[in-house]
């Protein structure tokens, strides 16, 4: 079974990695849920509800291997959408934001640097805004402040809303548990720390990973979201059991807190699934003891305490292993009026799963501030061959830019594409 994209009459269908295009009549997005992403692996809408999943299985290490892609390569979007490059030769770009002058920050979190690109629609002129961090990744804008979360601190730099250019030093704001040193050089796991403030602008939520794939934190402050006011006061922990929540955001009409998750590695190629859901205050989401709602992980032997039994069942369950990052609701009209308020979430892509899956940016559509449908892909083509290692690019970053175009920072190939709609 797959899902209608919902804004054409064309069903889109994921078999072993790529795109296929099939014409049958029109039906609404609400009424079908699933849309099969590859063989034996489904994107789904919950509504908060149980659902079944297949049993574990033996698991892989399969990491990608980034390639050239060959001449005139550009990812595949919906007809109607025009790809471009915005801007290339970037070390590491990760997250990005969008400041209220219109600039684009980029986090480089690889060479420690937040680099901004001025005006970059028209003139994309870059210089380095601050450097020698640990690891930064999440940034917002919060009154004449640059937020920015690194691996184990929240800072933020006075700076000119008009010229993004700091006006003083930074100025500490919160501690965060600190990144394990990696086994293996340069590779950090779970340092991905995210940003994002409430619509009324007093509290700041900050998401922690675990420290490991599967572990039974004594840490109580990892796993979670938190919250704080934007000074760093009145720290306290929002909502728990959410093992590396690399994605919140806040939908601005209704105030809820939204989150894209990456669940746990070695239980096999179909399970668990990542997923986005509303992040429920003081709600528990399964990690360590449980995912998905009731799935016990039999991994795990310590008896589950009695505020882990109502466990929270996400929202939106996106595929095992694909490895969801940022994501932004479209509060743009560019696109057709079926983008307006849904989510756009880069999928990083699986690298402990047989088959690739992931290595995309896919669509999530909202009604009245609640998931209408199931995901389906937006861009995507990084992938020549899912059952081989070779990828041409890793979607981790995604931000509306001031015109309403859609950019995607792109680790992997070191770029940030550009998504228009041609009218």
């Amino acid at each position: 079974m797959c899902v209608e994209r919902g804004w054409t009459n064309q069903l889109w269908t994921r078999r072993a990695g790529r795109l296929s295009r099939h014409r049958r009549s029109l039906c609404t997005p609400v009424t079908i849920i699933l849309c099969l992403r590859t063989i034996g692996v489904q994107t789904q809408l919950t509504h908060g509800k149980p659902v079944d999943l297949p049993s574990p299985s033996a698991s892989v290490n399969n990491p990608a291997s980034v390639v050239p892609p060959p001449l005139g390569f550009a990812p595949r979007v919906p007809q109607g959408f025009a790809v471009s490059i915005l801007a290339r030769d970037f070390e590491d770009p990760r997250w990005l934001a969008v400041a209220p002058n219109g600039d684009v920050f980029v986090a480089e979190s690889a060479s420690g640097r937040l680099v901004v690109l001025h005006d970059p629609l028209h003139r994309p002129e870059r210089d380095v805004f601050a450097e020698h961090l640990l690891l930064p990744f999440g940034i917002a804008f919060h009154q004449r402040f640059v937020y920015v979360a690194e691996g184990n601190r929240v800072d933020r730099f006075p700076y000119d809303p008009g010229t993004s250019r700091p006006t003083g030093p930074p100025q500490h704001v919160v501690d965060l548990p600190p990144v394990v040193e990696p086994k293996t050089p340069g590779i950090y796991g779970h340092s991905t720390r995210s940003l994002a403030f409430t619509a009324d602008g007093r509290r700041m939520f900050v998401s922690i990973g675990t420290s490991t794939n599967m572990s039974l934190e004594d840490d109580l402050s990892r796993a979670v979201i938190i919250v704080c006011d934007p000074d760093g006061a009145n720290r306290r922990i929002y909502a728990r059991g959410l093992r590396n929540a690399i994605g919140i955001a806040v939908i601005p009409h209704s105030g809820k807190l939204w989150a894209t998750v990456n669940e746990r590695g070695g239980l096999g190629d179909d399970v668990p699934p990542d997923y986005l859901t509303e992040v429920r205050d003081r709600g528990f989401y399964g990690f360590p003891y449980t995912y998905v709602g009731t799935h016990v992980d039999a991994r795990v032997t310590a008896r589950r305490p009695e505020s882990a039994a109502n466990v929270v069942v996400p929202d939106v369950l996106l595929g095992p292993h694909v490895a969801p990052m940022q994501f932004v609701f479209y509060e743009a009209s560019q696109f057709p009026r079926a983008f307006w308020h849904g989510a756009f979430i880069a999928e990083h892509g699986s690298s402990n799963r047989s088959r690739k899956v992931g290595y995309d940016v896919v669509f999530v559509p909202f009604r009245e501030g609640r998931p209408a449908a199931a995901a389906t892909p937006f861009l995507d083509g990084f992938v020549p061959d899912p059952g081989k290692a070779e990828v041409y690019g890793r979607p981790v970053g995604v931000a509306v830019a001031t015109d309403g175009s859609l950019l995607v920072a792109d680790d992997g190939g070191k770029k940030i594409w550009r998504i228009s709609y041609r009218h």
